[in-house]
């Protein structure tokens, strides 16, 4: 059934795949990574500005989070929650992998008995107060390190106010 040349052939098939293929990603690379490889970070053109030299860049200072909670939207806070529905409920003691989160705003960190908590929150804070809220909805693992939440942050100090303050209209 296989003879020498068949296998011969065959082997040669699959070689000439590999090459077409080899040859297809070198060919992708040099389309899309345009700037060259390995240190080579020169521009092809430095458009000079005047005074630029010797400007140190200015730190951007972000405002206190409550001067930020103070004016917060609750309307806008809705549409951020969307992203933790799928985790967590509005409804009292109603689980998702997360605690219910009625009332969540000014309620002790661990409120509900039938829901198991990682001790991390309980070392982190005793109540959820809008700043704890901010920091951790800021950073989960950073605030309470071995906490069993997945969400990675919310980065925008504005967003999580925003939130924070619709989570304060639901059960409050």
């Amino acid at each position: 059934m296989f003879d020498t040349m068949t296998m011969t052939k065959v082997i040669g098939g699959l070689c000439s795949t590999f090459l077409v293929f080899l040859l297809g990603a070198w060919l992708a690379e040099e389309i899309y990574h345009a700037g060259g490889h390995g240190d080579y970070h020169d521009q092809a053109y430095v458009i000079e500005v005047e005074g630029a030299e010797g400007e140190a860049e200015e730190a951007v200072e972000e405002e206190p989070f409550s001067v930020v909670f103070a004016s917060a939207s609750a309307e806008e806070g809705e549409g951020l929650w969307r992203g933790c529905r799928s985790c967590h409920a509005l409804e009292s003691g109603q689980h998702g992998t997360g605690p219910a989160l009625y009332g969540v705003v000014n309620r002790p960190v661990q409120f509900y008995d039938d829901f198991g908590y990682s001790g991390a929150l309980a070392e982190a804070a005793d109540v959820w107060t809008p700043e704890n809220l901010n920091a951790f909805l800021e950073n989960p693992r950073g605030y309470a390190p071995g906490t069993a939440m997945s969400y990675n942050g919310m980065r925008d100090v504005e967003d999580r106010a925003n939130l924070i303050a619709y989570l304060a209209t639901i059960g409050g």
